[in-house]
């Protein structure tokens, strides 16, 4: 899913609170904050005399208010110090004291400390902050930590370190990370953010170089059943045995399923035995969670991949499509183990993945999601870890065959007898594969970012700077200023462009001014876009994504009618025919959002391609957990029958642990290069602290190359050839090798010669003449 870059001087760390699970936010210039699932933890005054990090090495001065309100000051408002407030109701967390931001009339508002001098370039510095709101007839509302940078030739900018909802009823903790490129001028970081009216307290603010965290233990995965399942009586084989209802539902064992494995799961075991043909009936449904479960407490092992793949389908009695959802129940918390949706009586492939990190104590499965009332049927479910080694194997041999080419370099010249026996050393220096990453303006202005980025890509997208939230963040108020600083360094680098993204259906990512626009209004503001953006850059952009996430939203289509998004394409094309028009979504691989299957992108593209729609590609976001290599396999071949160019244009793999990050990150690099639909990958990020996705990142903050980093070095050089041999008696040298440039050398006890030569794409043996 597209999540919005910080833009800014430096990357704003997606803040994270040490005690809960990671919760991603969500910024644009000039919108409100957006969230998902907003976490908190409120301190009881019971637990004063906890701990907080050590503060020992804090660049604050006066962190926690011993020496007053020394070294702090208002932002826009005053600032008073406590010791109690509401008769003794509201205490220090910490300490003796704390103080308000108070009269405030912004939400800008609030308190703040210069820290020019004691904050350092190129370190990244953790930000810890216990915070609180009272007053203002709010009960909660969220507190920022912001960064103010004056730069040496006095432009500002704002980086949002962390946001976090507060509460008027205990303390929270804020708690995010930051870098700094340059050498700024000034530095001042304060709180704002609650409404006016409403005080921010607060009772210590640390700032301090963030501690490195120690290197996780790379998985032990020896002797693993891969391939096993671990469901019981899957094929029904004992009657129900092992099953049990889940709710008040009925099941009942009966004949007439498919005997043939799904071909997702299928394409990962190979040859397996035939299903029984025996299938669960569910009925008596009086809830969606109603279904067939089994419990599989102490089957599963850590970092395993799992796949899960059955056969389902739905009896008479539905109106509307229905959601059908292999479920897992892990210590109580749901986990999507893959879903999908129809509205007819066939039977339909379920499949999806999950891991799990965690030892847990109950695990239940089960399969839920038609209405109540609706019959549910269920045949061969599987869950089994996934052998990854031995698909690459397969996938090594297939990207040889669709990435490679026969090679004749053909030596001619008056002395070919000499050359004769000569020996030769191939070493091909690039790859014509077309690899790239997201930047922002930001990110340019880090050199060690640069140099790994010029080293190893060769192709970039922006992360926020073309959005029309970007470019226009208030009506007629234009910015094109970071787009073009952008180009031109990816001008000066040889780095191509893809131009993301024109318009987003997606109603959160439009700024309010859009929002508002009646039809009419909208109808010109949409053609404006048009013309202002794509005029300007005309041939600059080598693609573009031209409204994305139509998959996930409606918002120009309710409004405009359902040929406006047609319109977009076929406008775009007019004004820039160079450019290939892609359509961008996410989840299409992996089987986990039913919005999103290879099937309704593929209805979706056929759509547009009957209204007249030019669409000359198909981006798959790729923002994904846990792949399995069949499932992304599976939509690409499903997705390659279009005969449209496939790039993935913004992926990243989480994982606190970098060597599942690595393998991850493998699996889908793997799979995209093997894939003779796929044209070219782009990665969402690859530097700590400039990618919207937390431990998403190859290199971190400071320049080291983690695991997941080193696998994409070592794969980016396994797909570079090299030959070694001599030139037979006709003169010539052959080999097979990977589309690019090279570069030979022979040598001969009278000749030493070096020579370039390009390889393009093609099936049939190349013959290349070089004249010595």
């Amino acid at each position: 899913m597209e999540i919005f870059f910080f833009s800014l001087v430096s990357h704003l760390f997606l803040f994270v609170l040490y005690w809960v699970f990671p919760v991603e936010s969500v910024f644009l210039p000039n919108l409100p904050v957006l969230e998902t699932n907003p976490s908190f933890h409120v301190f009881d005054q019971s637990t004063r005399k906890g701990h907080l990090a050590n503060g020992s090495n804090n660049i604050i001065l006066n962190p926690t208010f011993e020496d007053e309100l020394s070294n702090w000051s208002g932002k826009g408002c005053n600032i008073l110090l406590h010791e109690s407030m509401e008769d003794g109701k509201i205490l220090p967390l910490y300490g003796k004291f704390f103080a308000s931001a108070t009269n405030r009339t912004r939400s800008w508002n609030g308190i703040e400390q210069e820290i020019t001098g004691r904050v350092q370039t190129k370190l990244a510095y953790e930000v810890t902050a216990i915070v609180r709101i009272y007053g203002g007839n709010v009960a909660d509302a969220n507190i920022q930590a912001t960064l103010w940078v004056q730069s040496q030739d006095i432009n500002e900018q704002y980086i949002k370190i962390a946001i976090s909802q507060a509460t008027d009823k205990g303390w929270v903790q804020l708690q995010g990370k930051f870098l700094l490129n340059g050498s700024p001028l000034k530095v001042i970081i304060f709180l704002e953010g609650p409404p006016p009216g409403t005080d921010i307290l607060i009772n210590r603010l640390v700032v301090k170089h963030a501690e490195k965290a120690p290197r996780p233990l790379r998985p032990s995965m020896k002797n693993e059943a891969f391939g096993v399942n671990i469901i019981e009586n899957s094929n029904l084989d004992d009657g129900i045995n092992g099953w049990f209802p889940l709710g008040n539902c009925s099941l009942n064992m009966e004949f007439g399923s498919p005997i043939e494995l799904p071909p997702m799961a299928r394409n990962s075991l190979g040859m397996q035995e035939r299903l029984s043909g025996r299938y669960i009936l569910v009925t008596n449904r009086a809830d969606t969670w109603m279904g067939p479960a089994q419990m599989i407490s102490g089957k599963l092992k850590l970092y395993l991949t799992y796949q899960v793949s059955a056969w389902v389908k739905i009896g008479p009695g539905s109106t509307s499509p229905q959601i059908v959802n292999v479920a897992l129940s892990i210590d109580g918390n749901w986990v999507n183990g893959g879903q999908v949706e129809f509205n007819n009586g066939s039977w339909h492939e379920v499949g999806g993945s999950f891991r799990i990190d965690k030892q847990p104590s109950n695990v239940m499965v089960y399969i839920q999601g038609p209405a109540a009332g609706v019959d549910l049927m269920v045949a061969g479910l599987y869950i089994f870890p996934v052998d990854r080694r031995a698909r690459f194997k397969l996938l090594k041999k297939q990207t040889d065959k669709i990435r490679k080419r026969d090679l004749i370099l053909k030596f001619s010249s008056s002395k070919a007898n000499n050359v004769s026996g000569a020996f030769v050393k191939v070493e091909q220096i690039q790859n014509f594969f077309p690899f790239g990453s997201c930047i922002t303006r930001s990110s340019i202005d880090n050199e060690d970012l640069v140099r790994f980025l010029v080293k190893n890509f060769n192709w970039v997208v922006f992360g926020n700077e073309l959005k029309w939230s970007w470019t226009e963040p208030q009506q007629g108020n234009f910015n094109y200023k970071d787009a073009d600083e952008l180009l031109n360094f990816c001008k000066n680098n040889n780095l191509e462009v893809r131009g993301h993204c024109i318009f987003w259906e997606v109603e959160y990512a439009i700024q309010p001014w859009v929002q508002g626009l009646n039809k009419s209004d909208l109808t010109t503001a949409v053609q404006n876009r048009l013309t202002d953006l794509v005029t300007r850059y005309k041939g600059k952009f080598r693609h573009y994504d031209v409204d994305n996430e139509m998959l996930h939203g409606s918002f120009y289509k309710d409004r405009l009618g359902k040929d406006i998004q047609a319109t977009m394409f076929r406008t775009s094309h007019q004004l820039d025919p160079s450019a290939t028009l892609f359509v961008n979504d996410y989840h299409i691989e992996d089987g986990s959002d039913v919005r999103s299957s290879p099937e309704d992108y593929i209805r979706q593209i056929l759509d547009l391609q009957r209204q007249g729609a030019p669409v000359g590609g198909i981006g798959l976001q790729g923002h994904i957990d846990s792949p399995v290599g069949p499932i992304v396999s599976s939509a690409l071949d499903k997705l390659g029958t279009l005969g449209l160019p496939i790039w993935f244009t913004e992926l990243d793999v989480s994982s606190a642990n970098e060597f599942i990050r690595a393998d991850d990150l493998e699996v889908m690099l793997r799979e995209a290069f093997a894939h003779p639909a796929v044209e070219g990958i782009i990665l969402w990020g690859f530097w700590e602290l400039y990618m919207s996705r937390e431990n998403a990142h190859l290199v971190n903050a400071e320049g080291k190359i983690n695991a997941a980093g080193k696998r994409y070095l070592a794969l980016k050089k396994e797909w570079l050839s090299r030959a070694r041999g001599y030139i037979d008696v006709q003169g010539e040298f052959r080999f097979r090798g990977f589309y690019g440039t090279y570069n030979i050398q022979i040598n001969s006890p009278t000749t030493k010669i070096n020579r370039t030569f390009v390889v393009d794409k093609g099936e049939s043996p190349l013959a290349i003449n070089i004249d010595l």
